[in-house]
């Protein structure tokens, strides 16, 4: 890839897809069984919650219309971007938990495979187990209303294929983006021709602040968020009892072709009516809840509640162990409470972007009521114990919720956890300072570790000492102790080795599906070293095209290298004759400023279209090559873009997380 346009290549990733790019593969070093302490752990886990109680299974199959045998999804090239087949083998509806399964999550997995197209009320039809999201189709007088096309193209059109095959081709008349999150919208172009799209015939809608954020979200610190990414859906997991089971949202992510077609319209206020082919959807807006852009949206004709992700059947994340802006539970509450408020005395179910409906007015009421109380809980809760003095760590580990909340089904932390909960609680109002003055300006990872394992009198003390523990089943103190070993010295085969069987345990014991992942995958990458089987996935076309030039500069801004910019001074001008705007680039101070306002006197002035910018981006062309067909023009200094450019980082995908 010629220099010029590696560095101009963006790396803005679309929300977590990025984990779906790696191609599964087996474990090199094989996994190894529960331990005797954590099959007493998952075993208490049995004792502990209702597992008498069976509604949720007969929610998850109410209303069964129609399945394929085995569920396999391939792309034109064949190869497989979805397969429930793989977890079909190992997870079946009256198998007992594995001991390597903490038993909620298995649970758990077991509603997620209830999968094919299923009837919600009339004239409301879903497609749940095609990807982490379902898929729904309004049957409108004429023709399909799609709600939240899923992640990829493929998924998609499998699941409308499967749609028209029982309950009759329709055509598609319009898609709704519940909210900003690529499992929400990236499957749109295998529902619809976004040549229809532009005549008319389809109309996509979407809240207020859509386009910005499903766009933005993720492209400044993609990298970083798609690498533990990787962790957060335990990418590189076998599909079996040791390994990938669920990712408590649904099982996993689709790897087809993500895309976008932009909204026609949106909605911008509570209370705004549509009616589309003959169905009424009135509006709630709850942006900041479970994404900056999101809205509600109650069916009255069908005493229906759309809840987007707002709710769904499991604890959400306040903040997402692959790394995001800490979300509001304040006003997540709020916004159920304000769905009770206007919609609750007439709902007769309610259903979702991810899980199985629920029937029954008063059933659904208590449903909105738990799951309210569950976010305003964790939060009041986290704050009291803040202002009492307790850090994120000490409240994290006391904070407990009330029997009610905890022993309800819906409110088990399969996604997000309590734990990690409290802790962003506190991050969101506090920050990283915990308030100790050790903790102010304390050494980092690796300088640190080896002064830890000095003060423990040596690696091979720490290994006898952390062996006995691991023994006894003190797992997270193991971790704590041997990650400081491995990473005073990741040459220690012995410590590396004995880190990973712990990590390994605490993920067989995680009720969370991100949880298992992140452990399992640590214990993978410990065992097995870097990955190296694929790359991550950049944008996608209809990402890259979405994007403003603001949002470009913006990005390069960070890519920039300051102290290899350090008292060098650089201006250019860039006008987009398609857009009809004219910016400055201004470098100094080792800082990357734009302006809307183009600068006299600019070391070169490029004039181009988006457009063109845009297929450089996608590796369409270099920029050289736009120069020499003309599509880009350059006055001045030829060679300062790529000055400019050669102070740029490109950054590795593959950066170690559990060694140094």
């Amino acid at each position: 890839m010629p220099s010029t346009l590696k560095s101009f290549t963006i790396l803005a990733t679309a929300v977590f897809l990025a984990s779906a790019s790696v191609s599964v593969i087996a474990n090199t070093v094989p996994a190894k069984p529960a331990t005797e302490a954590t099959r007493a752990a998952n075993a208490s886990v049995l004792k502990s919650l209702p597992f008498d109680d069976q509604r949720d299974f007969e929610d998850s199959r109410r209303g069964f219309i129609a399945k394929p045998d085995a569920l396999t999804i391939k792309d034109a090239n064949g190869r497989v971007v979805w397969d429930m087949t793989s977890y079909a083998s190992f997870i079946g509806p009256d198998k007992q938990a594995p001991d390597t399964v903490n038993p909620s999550l298995w649970r758990n997995a077991q509603l997620n495979m209830q999968y094919g197209l299923f009837k919600v009320t009339d004239r409301i039809y879903q497609v749940r187990g095609y990807d982490l999201s379902n898929i729904t189709f309004i049957q409108g007088d004429s023709g399909w209303i799609v709600f939240d096309p899923l992640i990829s193209v493929e998924a998609a059109k499998a699941a409308l294929d499967l749609a028209n095959q029982h309950l009759g081709k329709r055509p598609v008349v319009a898609v709704l983006y519940s909210h900003s999150h690529a499992d929400h919208f990236g499957g749109v172009r295998g529902v619809v021709d976004e040549a229809d799209v532009k005549a008319g015939k389809v109309r996509v809608i979407a809240p207020e602040g859509f386009s910005e954020h499903a766009i933005s979200e993720n492209v400044i610190a993609g990298n970083a968020m798609s690498r533990r990414g990787v962790y957060m859906f335990g990418a590189l997991l076998p599909r079996n009892a040791q390994g990938g089971v669920n990712a408590g949202l649904g099982q996993t992510v689709s790897t087809g072709t993500a895309t976008l077609i932009e909204p026609t319209e949106f909605v911008h206020r509570t209370g705004e009516e549509l009616t589309i082919d003959g169905v009424k959807m009135v509006f709630q807006m709850t942006p900041g809840t479970e994404a900056p852009a999101e809205m509600n949206t109650w069916f009255p004709q069908f005493k229906a509640m759309w809840m987007a992700e707002n709710t769904t059947n499991t604890m959400h994340n306040i903040l997402t162990l692959r790394g995001a802006l800490v979300r509001d539970p304040l006003k997540w509450a709020g916004g159920i409470n304000e769905t009770l408020e206007l919609y609750g005395d007439d709902i007769q179910v309610k259903f979702q972007s991810h899980h199985w409906p629920m029937w029954g007015h008063e059933r659904v009421v208590d449903y909105l009521k738990k799951q309210r109380d569950l976010y305003k809980y964790m939060h009041d809760q986290s704050v009291r114990l803040m202002n009492e003095g307790y850090t994120g760590e000490e409240i994290s580990e006391q904070i407990q919720l009330p029997p009610e909340l905890d022993h309800y089904w819906p409110n088990r932390g399969y996604y997000g956890t309590l734990r990690h909960n409290s802790r962003a609680i506190y991050q969101r109002y506090m920050g990283w300072y915990d308030g100790n003055p050790s903790d102010l300006n304390n050494l980092p990872p690796e300088p640190a570790a080896k002064k830890y394992v000095e003060y423990m009198g040596g690696e091979e003390a720490v290994m006898k000492r952390a062996k006995a523990d691991f023994d006894k089943g003190e797992y997270r103190w193991v971790a704590e102790a041997l990650k400081h070993v491995v990473f005073a010295n990741p040459s220690n085969e012995a410590a590396k080795q004995l880190l990973a069987d712990t990590y390994e345990q605490l993920g067989y014991q995680a009720e969370s599906g991100p949880w298992r992942s992140v452990y399992l995958q640590g214990a993978y990458e410990l065992r097995n070293g870097l990955p190296k089987a694929g790359a991550t996935r950049t944008a996608s076309p209809d990402i890259i095209r979405g994007m403003t030039p603001e949002m470009l500069f913006d990005y390069l801004a960070v890519r920039l290298n300051g102290p290899k910019a350090a008292g060098k001074t650089l201006t250019l001008n860039m006008a987009f004759t398609d857009l009809g705007k004219q910016y400055a680039l201004h470098l100094e101070n080792g800082v990357l400023n734009y302006s809307s306002k183009p600068a006299e006197k600019a070391d070169a002035s490029l004039t181009l279209t988006k457009t063109a910018m845009d297929d450089v981006q996608l590796g369409k062309a270099t920029l050289e090559q736009q120069i020499a067909a003309g599509k880009v023009k350059v006055d001045g200094r030829k060679d300062a873009f790529g000055e400019l450019m050669g102070l740029m980082d490109d950054f590795d995908f593959w950066f170690n997380i559990v060694t140094p």
